[in-house]
């Protein structure tokens, strides 16, 4: 194990426990607590929150901007991969599959990449989302675009080049430091927040809807 593998390790450490932190915390405050008087089910709520809410048809106003929703999907399916193909490098498991994957999961990256490039851009120029924006959401964008971008290079230099190779464990740092400081925590968050947001309309039997006839 290389000198940046072990550096990658310290900081995913870093990282496990910060977020162990964020976790300890939500567990504490423990379940919502609603004075109203219950009227649905809490549970078919959760559910609903965590699925078909989570659709462009049903998300908030996500169905207005259907190519901006694709490009984050995709975007998320690319960290997803990028993180999965960091923890395989680790162990050197790449080596059991063939060639031309790595040809091909870098292909799939580039998309996930240009994807997170233009929501970055668009973030920029639109006034509506730069007026909501902070340095976080920026830093958070960039960091996870940067991320996939270095494990492309990784991918197609596998055993070739080992500057980048070190470039690529930095990034990766970098990545998981900052992962429990800033937004990029939601990953933890996210569902905590589709819970109490299924048990508030859960509770109030709001979610699911009523299908009228």
């Amino acid at each position: 194990m290389s000198v940046f593998q072990i550096i990658s390790l310290c900081a995913l450490a870093v990282c496990f426990g910060l977020m162990m932190w964020h976790f300890v915390r939500i567990i504490r405050l423990g379940k919502p607590k609603d004075l109203s008087e219950k009227s649905g089910d809490v549970t078919k709520g959760v559910v609903y929150a965590n699925t078909v809410a989570m659709s462009p048809t049903h998300k908030e106003s996500a169905y207005l901007h259907l190519p901006t929703y694709a490009a984050g999907i995709i975007f998320h399916c690319g960290i997803f991969l990028s993180i999965l193909l960091y923890f395989l490098s680790l162990f050197n498991l790449n080596v059991w599959y063939p060639e031309w994957l790595n040809m091909l999961l870098a292909i799939g990256l580039c998309v996930s990449a240009c994807c997170g490039t233009t929501l970055i851009i668009k973030r920029l120029s639109s006034k509506n989302l730069s007026s909501l924006s902070n340095i976080d959401d920026y830093l958070s964008n960039m960091f996870t675009t940067l991320f996939q971008c270095a494990t492309i290079i990784f991918l197609l230099t596998e055993g070739m080049n080992d500057t980048w190779h070190a470039v690529y464990y930095i990034m990766v740092s970098v990545l998981l430091l900052y992962m429990p400081l800033g937004k990029l925590k939601h990953v933890l968050y996210y569902f905590s927040a589709r819970y109490h947001l299924g048990f508030f309309y859960g509770w109030r039997n709001v979610w699911p809807p009523k299908v009228e006839e």
